[in-house]
């Protein structure tokens, strides 16, 4: 059994976040009756407890919602383990040649188009490297297409014009974990070879079952019934944080905390660049300056030319050589 069939083997379900606090105030809080029980989709039900929350003072509604949000860490500490599965299995197939793919329809999809638009400027990646697809398109990353994420043909398509091969990763992103675009997504990917990850926020989830891995963080009900964008929107964005960001650690694309792939591609981003470089070498100023401009403001080539004393054709042969991992080419250029 390999690493990625394995670590779906340990997944396990985390038992429910807490109950959020009360809000401080003399204001009632909880003016229905008790909670119904779960339903089978508990990120759909509906809390009788919060029916009356349009009658709160707006600071009491606002306490609410934040005892609701601190929830969210929990359920997602509760998915760790899982998490770091997915991790070393995604980590494994990039260092391959493979790509990351994330597909989802509405909040779920748009949250993997943020995280896929942010890896190259803030890990150097190439946009073919991590990809999102979303139901509807290009025009569902800023307006709701009705229907789309109904439609698992589209999926279908969607998945089909990558070409995929058995070195991808495909997550599919879904709340509720039964959305028919989602689903369809994983399905189709895992029947070209592809490694499959479900991510939701209901247990024993359709998508989980369609998937290789599975990482199910259990939100509970939403304070506005069924408004996912909110704590399960928020789980969603931690966990792909934690994906995207702890797999480009893995791949070397940090040196230590610091984004030395960063893109110096505007202002803000050449000084942080500077910066970068004059914490990870103690540079002056103008050793810094200089360095930056010989690597044509790449700030992990200017760090291996400070910190080895090479030319910036020698730190980038070097940075080639240990397939771009910082501390493996200064292990090298110091040996020799």
């Amino acid at each position: 059994m390999d690493q990625d069939t394995a670590a779906h083997d340990r997944t396990h379900r985390p038992t429910a976040p807490p109950t959020a606090p009360e809000p401080e105030t003399g204001h009632p809080v909880h003016p229905g009756p008790p909670s119904a029980p779960p339903t089978a989709s508990t990120t759909e039900a509906i809390r009788p407890d919060w029916a009356a929350i349009d009658e709160l003072p707006t600071v009491d509604l606002l306490r609410l919602m934040n005892a609701e949000d601190r929830t969210v860490p929990a359920a997602v500490a509760a998915q760790v383990e899982q998490i770091a599965a997915v991790v070393d299995a995604v980590a494994g197939r990039l260092a391959r040649g493979g790509r990351l793919v994330y597909a989802g329809a509405g909040t779920a999809g748009r949250l993997g188009v943020l995280d896929a638009a942010e890896c190259p400027p803030t890990f150097g990646t190439d946009p073919a490297l991590v990809v999102a697809l979303i139901a509807g398109g290009r025009t569902a990353v800023t307006e709701a297409v009705e229907g789309a994420e109904d439609r698992p043909e589209l999926a279908g398509a969607d998945v089909a014009a990558l070409a995929l091969t058995p070195a991808d990763i495909l997550v599919g992103v879904s709340a509720s974990g039964r959305t028919p675009y989602a689903v369809a997504a994983v399905r189709a990917a895992r029947a070209t070879g592809a490694l499959t990850v479900a991510l939701a926020c209901n247990p024993d989830s359709a998508l989980a079952a369609a998937a290789d891995l599975a990482v199910e963080v259990e939100v509970g009900p939403e304070v506005l019934a069924g408004s996912t964008r909110l704590k399960a929107g928020t789980a969603q964005k931690l966990v792909l944080n934690m994906l995207s960001t702890a797999v480009m650690v893995r791949l070397g694309r940090t040196y230590g905390n610091l984004m030395v792939d960063v893109r110096a591609t505007n202002a803000k981003l050449r000084e942080r660049a500077r910066r970068i470089v004059a914490e990870a070498t103690g540079a002056d100023e103008e050793a810094v300056r200089r360095a930056l401009t010989a690597t044509d403001g790449r700030a992990k080539d200017a760090v291996l030319l400070l910190l080895a004393d090479v030319d910036a054709a020698t730190a980038s042969r070097l940075l080639t050589a240990a397939d771009g991992r910082l501390r493996e080419a200064l292990r090298a250029a110091r040996t020799g």
